[in-house]
């Protein structure tokens, strides 16, 4: 039987609105991925723990295949959960990738 399965590997990229201040400490560009259940940030980069909070949630849906009228389809944009700041974060799915169902739980198919 055939135990595989997809999901996207995800991009989650910091923007930032011009001449606006920015208090949760990103920079527009700023960003992590993540692969299967991966989250990588690049060399020397941070995230506040309260924006990666804020995002969170909704990556594992993210990375699901959903029906293209579903929102988590097509809203992207999360707010930075400081209310005096602009600052958004910005979902984009990615490549997909394939894994086994038995390579990645101790619970059987069945």
């Amino acid at each position: 039987m055939d135990d595989t399965f997809e999901l996207y590997d995800l991009r989650v990229e910091v923007v930032c609105p011009t001449g606006e201040i920015i208090l949760c400490g990103a920079k527009e560009g700023d960003y992590f991925e993540l692969r299967g259940e991966m989250l990588y940030l690049p060399e020397r980069q941070g995230i506040s723990i309260y924006s990666l909070a804020s995002v969170l949630p909704l990556l594992a849906a993210k990375q699901r295949v959903t029906h293209q009228n579903d929102w988590m389809s097509t809203d992207a944009e999360i707010a930075c959960p400081d209310p005096n700041c602009n600052s958004r974060l910005r979902i984009i799915r990615m490549g997909k990738r394939t894994f086994s169902h038995s390579e990645t739980t101790a619970v059987p198919l069945g």
